[in-house]
């Protein structure tokens, strides 16, 4: 089944700052080794709770622009019943409901099908995990 399915985990430093970091290039270097031209899905998966996966435009602001939209949909304060952690970090539990832990795409003759614009994403707003998994799957 190895022809069919490959998974591979990353090991992503996201550090001590909210992040929006652009796993793209890592998943296209995953698709050179495994899918060989094959058409098929890239499932990217994120096993934490507090931890989302996003498809959107980096480089030129838009990654800001998510955070500082989190910001004003979750704010970091006390409003929050899950209450461990640094201040505000309930919110951190909410995020996946709004960016999903996952994202499936298309892969065609080998290649990752994105827009012109489009990176795939991890979003992490914990502060208190410096350190994430994100699990690439190829299904060919």
């Amino acid at each position: 089944m190895s022809d069919v399915f490959s998974t591979r985990v990353l090991h992503v430093a996201t550090g001590s700052a909210e992040n929006v970091v652009d796993l793209t290039r890592d998943c296209e270097a995953f698709l050179s080794e495994v899918a060989a031209g094959r058409d098929g899905l890239l499932n990217v998966f994120v096993p934490h709770a507090t931890a989302g996966i996003a498809i959107i435009e980096t480089g030129a602001g838009s990654d800001d622009d998510l955070l500082a939209a989190l910001h004003t949909l979750l704010p970091a304060d006390d409003r929050w019943q899950h209450r461990h952690g640094s201040p505000g970090h309930g919110r951190d539990h909410v995020l996946p409901a709004l960016v999903p832990p996952h994202a499936t795409l298309p892969v065609l003759d080998g290649r990752l099908e994105l827009g012109t614009w489009q990176s795939v994403c991890l979003v992490d707003t914990n502060r208190d995990n410096p350190n994430r998994q994100v699990r690439l799957s190829f299904l060919g």
